[in-house]
C-alpha cells in the first residue's frame, strides 16, 4: 500500500509541473504577445488556474483520504463554498502580511495580489484538497509529529518549501537595477545620491 500511495504521489507532483509548463506554452496559442515577463499578471492567473484545477482532478481520482460515510449534496456544497472562502481568506492574509513586509499598499496592490494568489495556490489549495475545511487537521499536520501518511508528508513538505521559496525569491531582487523594470527605482536612487540623503531602494548612500 505504502508503494503505491508513493507512486500516485510521484505522479501527482509531476503532473503539478506538467501544468506549469502548460500553463506558459498553451496561453501563446490563444493570446497575442503573450509572455512571461511581458504578460506577467495574466501568466500567473493562468498559472494559478492551471496548478488549481490540476489538484482538483488529481485529488478526487486518487482519493488518498476516503471516507467510509457517504454525505448528502447539501453537505458536498457546503464543503465547497468553505472552501472558496478559505482560499480567499488565504489570498487577502498573504496580501496582508506582503504589505507588512514592505510592498506598496497602493501602487502595484494587483501584482502584489496576485503573488498571495499564487502562493495560496501552491499552499492553501492541496491542503483543502487533502484535508478539506478542517483547522484541526491542518493544525495537526503542521504540528510536530503530526502527520499520519504519506500525503500529509507531502503536503507539510511542498508547503514549507513553498513559503521558503517565496522568501528566498526577493534576495535576488537588488541585483537587476540596470533593468528596465527596476530603471523607475534607480533614478530615485540617482536624486538620493545627488541630495546625500538614506535610499529606500539600494541602502544607505555613502
Amino acid at each position: 500500500m505504502k508503494d503505491t500511495d508513493i507512486k500516485r504521489l510521484l505522479y501527482t507532483h509531476l503532473l503539478c509541473i506538467f501544468s506549469i509548463i502548460l500553463s506558459v506554452f498553451i496561453p501563446s496559442l490563444f493570446l497575442e504577445n503573450f509572455s512571461i515577463l511581458e504578460t506577467h499578471l495574466t501568466w500567473l492567473c493562468v498559472c494559478s488556474g492551471f496548478v488549481t484545477a490540476v489538484n482538483l482532478v488529481l485529488y478526487l481520482a486518487v482519493k488518498p483520504n476516503t471516507s467510509s460515510k457517504r454525505s448528502s449534496l447539501s453537505h458536498k456544497v457546503t464543503r465547497f463554498l468553505k472552501c472558496c472562502i478559505y482560499f480567499l481568506m488565504s489570498c487577502f492574509s498573504f496580501h496582508v502580511i506582503f504589505v507588512l513586509y514592505g510592498a506598496p499598499l497602493i501602487e502595484l496592490a494587483l501584482e502584489t495580489f496576485l503573488f498571495a494568489v499564487i502562493l495560496s495556490t501552491f499552499t492553501t489549495v492541496p491542503c483543502l484538497c487533502l484535508l478539506g475545511p478542517n483547522l484541526k487537521a491542518w493544525l495537526r499536520v503542521f504540528s510536530r509529529n503530526g502527520v499520519t501518511s504519506i500525503w500529509e508528508n507531502s503536503l507539510q513538505m511542498t508547503t514549507i518549501s513553498s513559503f521558503v521559496g517565496a522568501w528566498l525569491g526577493a534576495l535576488p531582487i537588488p541585483l537587476d537595477w540596470e533593468r528596465p523594470w527596476q530603471m523607475t527605482v534607480e533614478r530615485k536612487c540617482s536624486i538620493c545620491r545627488s541630495l546625500r540623503v538614506p535610499c529606500m531602494g539600494l541602502g544607505t548612500v555613502i
